[in-house]
């Protein structure tokens, strides 16, 4: 009796084993108390997460419910005071996969969900996740408790990050949800106009929906580059906006500059470096004043940082540059795969 009672416990943690859940444990409470309700809508055709192997087992990762009961229960939770707003989160795909390699597996995690607040008109759109995780068997062989792990992570920061922004002007209907990214893009004017407005652009709201700071006159060194911004006795330099607008040509301000915007039918992107992007501690690129390197991304770039330093112009033309979209929803560079790496 006694070994059969081993074999049946024996039996059930193997059967646990088989099953990671979700643990929404993290703390999302909204500091200014401002939601009245929130609500979970799930728009996944399939409400099943995926599976990654543990040794010879195969391990669900799941929600102890489900989608909308859990994350409903944890959100009200950790926010028992309520304010005015009608907090709406829309699941949009979660979807856990594994890659086996030949001494090794990857599982990976794909994520996207948005946040929206509704009122009388409709939902406005506030933020979105839209994210890829990864993680190897070489780092942990426990990928099914990491994945889940960082799903929880992923949707704490998508609260945290919703909760400081104003939810957009434009509204859209229940029905329209599934369909919401179209509908909004249509209504950028960034996307649509032939005439910018010269300016700088605080945050990527201001500059997808074409309202530049009021006020504000854009000013050049002696060699012709943007450095910063002037509304009267203020002087804000150009690195602490998200883009600008001078002579008719928008520019993005990166980490080492500002780069040329371009525009397709597919939106807007830029024409950029790893290294610029991401520069290291010790890179040649140069900081001039308010942090400028040039106007990198054109010709005039090479020009004007020739004009600085010939080194830093040499070894920018010998390294080849990619083109990164701008996401309109987070302003977030959509980085293709394989970004930065040689062939």
């Amino acid at each position: 009796m006694k070994q059969i009672f081993i074999l049946l416990l024996f039996s059930v943690k193997l059967m646990a084993q088989e099953k990671e859940t979700i643990n929404l444990s993290k703390s999302i409470k909204n500091d200014k108390n401002s939601i009245k309700t929130f609500t979970v809508i799930d728009q996944r055709p399939n409400k099943d997460i995926g599976s990654v192997m543990y040794h010879k087992d195969q391990v669900n990762v799941v929600f102890e419910n489900n989608a909308e009961k859990d994350i409903t229960d944890w959100f009200y939770k950790n926010n028992p005071v309520r304010g005015n707003d009608n907090f709406v989160l829309l699941l949009e795909n979660i979807e856990i996969t594994e890659d086996k390699k030949e001494k090794s597996s990857i599982g990976k995690l794909n994520l996207r969900a948005s946040t929206f607040i509704k009122k009388d008109d409709g939902y406005h759109f506030v933020y979105r996740i839209d994210t890829v995780a990864t993680v190897s068997s070489r780092t942990t062989p426990y990928l099914a408790q990491s994945l889940a792990k960082k799903t929880t992570l992923i949707f704490t920061d998508l609260f945290k990050s919703s909760y400081k922004l104003k939810p957009w002007e434009y509204s859209i209907s229940e029905n329209d949800l599934p369909n919401y990214t179209s509908l909004l893009k249509d209504k950028l004017d960034i996307l649509k106009t032939e005439t910018l407005k010269d300016g700088v652009y605080k945050d990527y709201y201001s500059f997808f929906t074409h309202n530049p700071e009021p006020g504000f006159i854009i000013e050049t060194n002696t060699k012709g580059i943007v450095t910063k911004a002037v509304n009267g006795e203020k002087k804000e330099p150009i690195r602490n906006f998200y883009a600008f607008v001078h002579n008719g040509i928008p520019f993005k301000v990166i980490p080492v500059g500002y780069v040329e915007i371009f525009r397709d039918d597919q939106g807007l992107f830029i024409e950029v470096k790893k290294e610029e992007l991401f520069p290291e501690s010790n890179s040649s690129f140069i900081m001039i004043g308010g942090g400028i390197a040039g106007l990198i991304g054109s010709v005039a770039a090479n020009v004007a940082i020739a004009a600085i330093d010939a080194g830093a112009a040499k070894k920018r033309r010998a390294m080849a540059g990619t083109e990164v979209s701008l996401d309109p929803f987070t302003g977030h560079y959509i980085l293709p795969e394989n970004f930065g790496k040689t062939k």
